[in-house]
């Protein structure tokens, strides 16, 4: 199955036959003719051995006549006259490395290829604005939008065919690549206005559903009405989690949709999450042995996962942890969030302070061989120990995935103790022990490869994560994560106040999207909280000063890519949320936290523009904009900013700061004394007379710069008096 991002809307197009008919798939595949041979060896690199994308580099030894997106490949298409075959993809997709070995690597498919169209390569990690109006084509065909994403366009990029992974050969009801690419050819060859009415029509539709324009409104609580009902339609009661019934897989988890929950402060919202959070840390999606959470579930009882891991899966997973913790206290939660973060830091922590984006699904050509176990391997390294542990991750001599074991906690710790009378915590030590074990064995073994380039926006949301974890659990190493990428990202990836969306091999590349400026400048807020450097701030103010000159729409939106971007079939523009929020909700957020820190109202009402603008969209769906959601959240909770005044080696001030950080709703946090006061004065008028009272530290509770008395007694901070 390839890497899949749930449908949008369907619409009048209906994939294969716009253009072949669907008699012409149905029937059995001719006996293909030897094509020519391919002019160069596979051995020699194509166009991709050049390019600073570890993706594209993994197709450099194709025979495939590659291009990197850009002009000369466009260009050629239009002097060629000449339809373009666009694959999408990303370095840890599975089912990407799936049709490159078997279709891309083969002389013969690509010698058909070369001949027929301009073939280009994408990462959609390095240009999601490509990716996004090219996926939505596909979803427009009537297909499940997913990567590879395999899309074929006029030469002037105009999408007229589609879909994601193709076999070969015709198999298991999919059409064979080699086959589609032959009448794909003969259809432009000898249908050509056809093909061409049908890209202009798709085009049209493509660029009214990736810009909508709706009847603003105003951002009120009861937009978010109908946010838990969507996703109790969704949730699985039996295996928990929330996906499409009623099979309820796969099953992916839902991150955002998670956290927008918990922002309600609702029990029966917290009854959907927290079965939902234990079914996930306990299931096989999250790696029982070293922390870290995969992709998503195969299947509905979060056993078999998609192996590969993803930077912004772990850092917004450990935020839900995190938040869910301080709702309920419970324990397994933090543990889960600093395991998910212990192993980013660990295992996709850039020597220069970054986060690297991915590790792939597959070593040694096998998906998920890396974390799969054998009962005999188990015994071999365990001893006698291998019974407890088979017992407590379900392992058994036929595994329960392609005759191995994907280790989920089947039987916990606290029964098991129960089972054999001993104490709970000689039970835990005795796994964790043979836990050790296994990962020394597992250490030998090959890695999954790593995609080790940093996105501005990924690492955004890792600044936030690991800033909160450092907030609410007081680990210096959080911290230290926090500051250090926050400085690294400033000094590689922004220059004269625009951002650049990927850095690689010691070089900043690509335009950064709305989602790099609101995902960095949220992040840059989440660590001046943290840590009051004055540079945080001033980072972020310029970022969404940036965003709004260059991405602003007029009807108080934002456009996904800057008004001197390169252009593209359409200009997208909307709220609705993948894996990720969306470019929209990051920006929103980070102005309406940054227009209260920044005491800058223009910025304030610049966010509440937006919410204003995707009124229909929170109305009739929020559960699609989760990111949005939680943005309107925020501004309808009446969010206070916290100044808190005193010297940083004083513990009265070290404990308001406690105070603040666990303060109930919606808040923004300063901390303003002797060696930044200047600084932050000169930035915002939010610190301008913020002192200490009688030398004693205190905090200023402020709404919108309306300040009330300021208090010196934590006690009364936290609890809102």
């Amino acid at each position: 199955m390839p890497a899949l991002r749930s449908s949008g809307s369907s619409a009048p197009w209906f994939g294969i036959g716009i253009v072949l008919g669907a008699a012409a798939l149905a029937q059995e595949p001719p006996v293909p003719t030897p094509p020519a041979t391919d002019p160069r060896p596979a051995a020699v690199p194509n166009r991709l051995a050049g390019s600073a994308s570890p993706y594209l580099r993994q197709h450099q030894h194709n025979p495939v006549d590659w291009y990197p997106w850009g002009e000369e490949a466009l260009q050629r298409a239009k002097q060629l006259g000449k339809p373009i075959f666009l694959s999408i993809g990303y370095s840890a997709c599975h089912w990407c490395h799936v049709m490159s070995a078997e279709s891309f690597a083969d002389a013969e498919i690509a010698a058909v290829m070369n001949e027929l169209f301009v073939c280009i390569k994408v990462d959609r990690e390095e240009r999601p604005d490509v990716d996004e109006i090219y996926l939505t084509a596909v979803q427009a065909m009537g297909q499940q939008g997913g990567w590879p994403l395999s899309v074929w366009l006029t030469p002037d990029g105009k999408p007229f065919y589609g879909g994601t992974y193709f076999p070969p050969v015709d198999s298991r009801g999919r059409p064979g690549f080699l086959r589609v690419c032959k009448q794909l050819g003969e259809a432009w060859r000898d249908r050509r206005d056809e093909v061409l009415q049908g890209a202009r029509e798709l085009t049209e539709h493509l660029q009214q559903v990736l810009s909508p324009t709706s009847q603003p409104g105003e951002p009120v609580a009861a937009l978010l009405s109908k946010l838990r009902p969507q996703a109790e339609e969704r949730f699985d009661r039996e295996y928990f989690g929330l996906a499409q019934p009623p099979l309820f897989a796969p099953k992916f988890p839902s991150a955002l949709e998670l956290q927008a929950l918990l922002g309600l402060h609702d029990d029966a919202a917290l009854a959907l999450v927290v079965p939902t959070l234990r079914a996930m840390q306990n299931g096989g999606i999250h790696d029982q042995l070293a922390g870290g959470f995969h992709r998503y579930s195969t299947d509905r009882q979060w056993l078999v996962p998609h192996f590969e891991k993803m930077l912004y899966d772990n850092v917004l997973l450990a935020q839900v942890y995190l938040t869910a913790h301080r709702r309920t206290g419970e324990a397994g939660f933090a543990a889960t969030a600093t395991r998910t973060l212990d192993y980013v830091l660990r295992e996709l922590r850039d020597p220069r302070g970054g986060f690297w984006s991915s590790q792939d699904a597959q070593s040694e050509g096998q998906e998920g061989k890396f974390f799969v176990w054998s009962e005999a391997e188990v015994n071999a390294v365990l001893g006698a120990d291998a019974p407890l542990l088979r017992r407590h991750f379900g392992i058994t001599a036929d595994g329960n995935w392609e005759h191995t074991n994907v280790l989920s906690i089947v039987v916990p710790v606290a029964k098991l103790a129960a089972e054999l009378e001993r104490p709970v915590a000689a039970v835990q030590a005795q796994v964790d022990a043979a836990v050790a074990k296994l990962l020394a064995v597992r250490a030998q073994r090959v890695r999954p490869g790593t995609d080790d380039k940093v996105l501005a926006a990924w690492n955004g949301m890792a600044l936030g994560a690991f800033a909160q974890a450092a907030r609410e659990l007081g680990e210096p190493r959080y911290r230290a994560a926090a500051v250090g990428a926050a400085g690294f990202l400033l000094d590689t990836m922004q220059k004269d106040g625009r951002l650049s969306r990927a850095f690689h091999g010691g070089t900043a590349r690509h335009q950064g999207c709305v989602e790099d400026y609101g995902a960095l400048a949220d992040g840059l807020l989440a660590v001046f909280e943290l840590d009051p450097d004055p540079r945080w701030l001033a980072g972020a103010r310029t970022l969404l000063q940036a965003a709004v000159r260059h991405f602003g729409a007029d009807d108080g939106g934002f456009w996904f890519t800057a008004d001197d971007h390169e252009t593209l079939v359409a200009r997208t523009k909307t709220a609705v949320c993948g894996a990720t929020a969306s470019g929209t909700a990051l920006i929103t957020r980070a102005l309406l936290r940054g227009g209260l820190l920044l005491g800058d109202e223009a910025l304030y009402e610049r966010g509440v523009q937006a919410l204003r603008a995707n009124h229909a969209l929170l109305a009739s769906a929020p559960a699609a904009a989760p990111g949005l959601c939680a943005a309107l959240q925020f501004h309808v909770g009446e969010p206070r900013e916290i100044v808190v005044a005193g010297p940083p080696a004083d513990p009265r001030t070290q404990a308001l700061l406690l105070a603040a950080w666990a303060m109930r709703g919606p808040t923004v946090v300063g901390w303003v004394h002797d060696g930044n006061r200047a600084a932050l004065e000169q930035l915002s008028p939010v610190f301008v007379g913020k002192l200490p009272v009688d030398g004693v530290p205190v905090a200023y509770v402020c709404r919108r710069g309306a300040c009330e008395a300021p208090i010196a007694d934590p006690a009364r901070l936290e609890a809102g008096r």
